[in-house]
């Protein structure tokens, strides 16, 4: 056999199989307790909001616009710390005003953060 000397494989005894399970029994309480942990963040992020101070002109019209990239560094200046893909934007924000973005925080779970887009 080609497998089985290479350690590619095991032979599928009692031993190994009840040794499988356990591994996968461990796996599964990982992953649960990863979810509820990123369902505890999620929470935690609905309740923050943070304010991105834009140039505009005299028709109160932004000055270019407000990116994934800018709501990653005002939440990384309020201590969270998400990736720039992490940041569900359509399209970047050209309006003032507030605005609920997404934050994908686990592949299963998303949280909400409120952005305050106001004038300088």
């Amino acid at each position: 056999n080609y497998l089985i000397p290479r350690r590619l494989a095991w032979e599928a005894n009692e031993k190994n199989i009840r040794r499988l399970k356990e591994e996968k029994r461990k796996e599964g309480e990982k992953d649960e307790k990863i979810l509820r942990s990123a369902v505890t963040f999620s929470s935690k992020l609905d309740k923050i909001s943070c304010t991105i101070t834009v140039k505009t002109g005299e028709s109160e019209k932004i000055f270019g616009a407000v990116t994934s990239s800018d709501i990653r560094e005002a939440l990384i200046s309020k201590g969270i710390n998400v990736g720039k893909k992490d940041i569900l934007l359509d399209e970047p924000i050209k309006k003032l005003g507030v605005y609920t973005v997404e934050v994908r925080i686990h592949p299963k779970v998303t949280g909400r953060v409120k952005v305050w887009v106001v004038k300088e």
